[in-house]
């Protein structure tokens, strides 16, 4: 049976102009950060931060997949 582990979790698009800028997607587990997946306009190219040493690959392809339908592939500059 297939199942969507995002479901279960809280997924936040983000944007940063700050530090760094572009805009992303944050994945989250209660108070805990998993994944961000992030379009760094200032360098064209996108960058995914895993931030647990072990996460299902199911959740890491469905987070991508998020991140593609949300998140344009056009580069802001």
């Amino acid at each position: 049976m297939e199942t969507n582990l995002l479901k279960e979790l809280q997924v936040t698009v983000v944007s940063d102009i700050s530090e760094r800028d572009g805009m992303g997607i944050e994945v989250w587990s209660k108070e805990k950060i998993l994944i961000e997946i992030f379009r760094d306009d200032e360098n064209a190219d996108f960058t995914i931060t895993l931030f647990e040493e072990a996460l299902p690959l199911k959740l890491v392809e469905e987070s991508i997949e998020y991140f593609k339908r949300e998140i344009s592939k056009e580069f802001v500059k």
